[in-house]
């Protein structure tokens, strides 16, 4: 089964962002949506922990704009700052990507059904995610429609290059180390098209912290076998 899948996300707003440098004060977005920020949104769409979605590619349909805007956050000691944000506008994807089954837990084994996590993510897809979808930051509201066949801003620039950026968090069911890892990468984006490497590969990676793997059982936990023999139930 070919478990790709391809869909465009756009949106009016995004702020991508390292997130350890969102603890507060003032924020500048990246000029390209990261690693991780894109599959949240795969994540927002449809997710399970027996699998692990990965990032393909990322096409950008439109011309890279920024704008800052005056924020009142509020302040850990009581009432609000006032800080400077800057975000990209009127922003637009088109997302490749695909999803692999987690190994490291074999306790979800009777979840590892290839066909029915496909045609699930296809159906959400169409209906635009599971739960909101947002870029990068919760103010900025994402829309997610099926993949849209265009040619981007940049499909005819050649390559352009963004130096060490922020790619991705290593989570422990994802690595198993038992530890939060930050990986990082130096992207290049060829006539509009940036092409990401594993995370595994990623150039550099800092650890955050300790942190164990979540613990799934039937209490907290059901296959896509079980959910679907209960819609079936419910229809009888």
């Amino acid at each position: 089964m070919d478990n790709v899948v391809k869909f465009n996300v756009s949106g009016k707003y995004a702020l991508f962002t390292d997130p350890l440098t969102k603890i507060g004060g003032e924020k500048s977005t990246l000029m390209i949506p990261t690693y991780q920020a894109l599959k949240g949104i795969c994540e927002s769409i449809y997710w399970k922990p027996s699998i692990i979605w990965y990032i393909d590619s990322v096409h950008i349909l439109n011309p890279i704009r920024t704008e800052s805007k005056g924020i009142r956050p509020i302040n850990y000691n009581g009432g609000n700052d006032l800080s400077f944000y800057t975000y990209l506008v009127d922003v637009s994807y088109n997302v490749t990507a695909h999803f692999e089954f987690n190994k490291n837990r074999p306790d979800l084994e009777n979840d590892f059904n290839e066909n029915k996590h496909y045609f699930i993510m296809k159906r959400c897809i169409e209906k635009g995610g599971r739960r909101d979808i947002f870029l990068g930051a919760r103010e900025c509201q994402g829309y997610v429609v099926p993949a849209i066949s265009k040619n981007g801003y940049y499909s005819s620039m050649g390559e352009m290059e963004f130096g060490l950026m922020y790619h991705s968090l290593s989570y422990p069911d994802e690595n198993g180390k038992d530890k939060l890892i930050a990986k990082f990468w130096r992207p290049r984006m060829i006539n509009g098209t940036i092409e990401f490497c594993r995370p595994k590969d990623c150039e550099k990676e800092v650890i955050i912290k300790d942190m164990e793997m979540k613990r799934f059982d039937y209490s907290n936990f059901s296959s896509v076998d079980d959910t679907i023999r209960m819609l079936e139930g419910d229809c009888i």
